[in-house]
């Protein structure tokens, strides 16, 4: 009798083995292996000598290789062009992703509506909502126009169908996870499905040079669910973050085939919808209220400088102390601590240490550590700092201050909003009215911290 043939598939990565794995050798997942029921394998075996090539091409040099003339078009949103490196490409495949109720589809509505208005026939496609539910709320979001189709369906041989008897110029799919194909034998949101639909929809975009916005579901962890392949096959890869009960939200982007990944589009949520953010002067920080903990420095997302509000709380600890943090790495947080204990011997191994980024932004660069050991400083004192003065500088392992990017545009922007006073860790290259304290070490800091 011959033996059953199994198959084990990583529901995290796509991985395939013939035995059961706690852990996922490729993505490292535990318990993400599932068994792979006959006719899966059946139709893997099917698909697998389907993308054989059948033409023969001969490599040139790259010098006789012309470049791709790519002509953009405006979205509507200025913040959205910027992450997209100026606009949207045709043919291009876009994936969003971020927490429920964060504003996927409330802005993909809108550009649905501002695209339409221009003149662009537009396909939103929803597997969660009924048309009449989009409905609603694209009168909240002034986006009813004659050239917005809406078509609510989960079958991808319908959503194809409707692509192939109509022309459109723009398309969005709410969400990847909701579709599901008939040829494939597995269920909505699986591994097999997504990888599936997302070939078809990347043929369909590239073939028809249609750009195509795909919402996708994040994970517990703030990943996109599904396997790992569908960010490697999209060419914009975007996440959506923010505290949802703020009204700012951040767009960042994390993969642009067809521009750079540094800028951040800033949004913010009212009563009609997503818009974007008409000034940053102010959103994240009050220096009218300033007190103990708190410190403001200069970040830069991607070529904007933004003025934030640091917090710090120290408190002595009752049991093992407590090391948290809200938008910065609590493991920099950890070395900054000790470093404060061996360079100014403070005994903070005896306190709770708590950091929090107002305004829901997480910090990625170095440049916010000066600020970082300011605002613990000034709770660990109960002394408020300077509501004129701001914090620059990266700190290093062995207590030292090094210089960040683009201090000359940073200090524009305190000037601009009105601050006197900076700690920086070198001489600004360029005049400024801005009064420039130089620190080369951290022990330096605590002589101005309160001037």
């Amino acid at each position: 009798m011959a033996r059953k043939k199994t198959l084990f598939e990583c529901q995290a990565c796509g991985f395939q083995t013939p035995r059961w794995m706690g852990k996922c050798p490729s993505c490292g997942e535990w318990e993400s292996i599932v068994e792979l029921s006959t006719e899966q394998i059946e139709f893997l075996k099917k698909t697998s000598g389907t993308a054989k090539a059948t033409l023969s091409g001969k490599a040139k040099p790259i010098t006789e290789v012309g470049e791709d003339n790519i002509t953009r078009s405006t979205s509507g949103s200025r913040e959205l062009d910027l992450v997209l490196g100026g606009g949207i490409v045709p043919g291009s495949l876009t994936l969003i992703g971020g927490s429920p109720g964060i504003g996927k589809s409330t802005l993909l509505l809108k550009i649905a509506g501002n695209l339409a208005r221009s003149g662009t026939r537009v396909l939103y496609v929803s597997g969660e909502e009924s048309a009449g539910q989009i409905k609603l709320r694209a009168n909240r979001l002034e986006a009813n126009h004659d050239h917005l189709y809406l078509l609510s369906e989960i079958n991808l041989q319908a959503v194809l169908n409707e692509i192939a008897a109509e022309t459109y110029g723009f398309i969005v799919i709410d969400s990847i996870q909701t579709l599901y194909s008939d040829e494939t034998p597995s269920a909505p949101g699986s591994v097999t499905q997504v990888r599936t639909i997302t070939f078809e929809l990347m043929r369909i975009a590239k073939s028809l040079q249609i750009p195509i916005f795909i919402i996708g579901h994040i994970t517990k962890d703030g990943s996109i669910a599904g396997p790992r392949v569908l960010e490697h096959m999209v060419d914009t890869v975007l996440y959506f973050e923010g505290d949802t009960n703020s009204e700012l939200r951040l767009l960042r982007g994390f993969k642009n085939r067809f521009g750079s990944t540094n800028e951040v589009g800033i949004f913010e949520m009212n009563a009609s919808g997503l818009h974007d953010a008409q000034s940053m002067a102010g959103r994240f920080f009050d220096k009218e209220k300033l007190q103990a903990g708190s410190a403001l420095t200069v970040i830069m997302e991607g070529s904007r400088p933004i003025i934030i509000e640091v917090q710090a709380l120290v408190a002595e600890a009752h049991a093992h102390p407590k090391r948290s943090s809200t938008g910065y790495d609590n493991n920099r947080l950890g070395m900054l601590l000790a470093l404060l204990e061996k360079k100014l011997d403070l005994p903070l191994g005896t306190y709770d240490v708590y950091v929090n980024i107002s305004g829901g932004i997480k910090i990625t660069e170095p440049s916010a550590d000066l600020a970082i050991i300011a605002a613990i400083l000034s709770s660990y004192r109960d002394r408020p700092l300077s509501a004129q003065t701001l914090f620059l500088g990266e700190v290093s392992l062995t207590g030292e201050v090094r210089e960040v990017s683009a201090l000359s545009q940073r200090l524009r922007e305190i000037h601009a909003q009105g601050f006197a006073k900076a700690i920086v860790p070198e001489k600004p290259i360029e005049e400024t009215p801005i009064k420039c304290y130089v620190a080369d070490e951290v022990a330096k800091i605590v002589e101005w911290i309160f001037v």
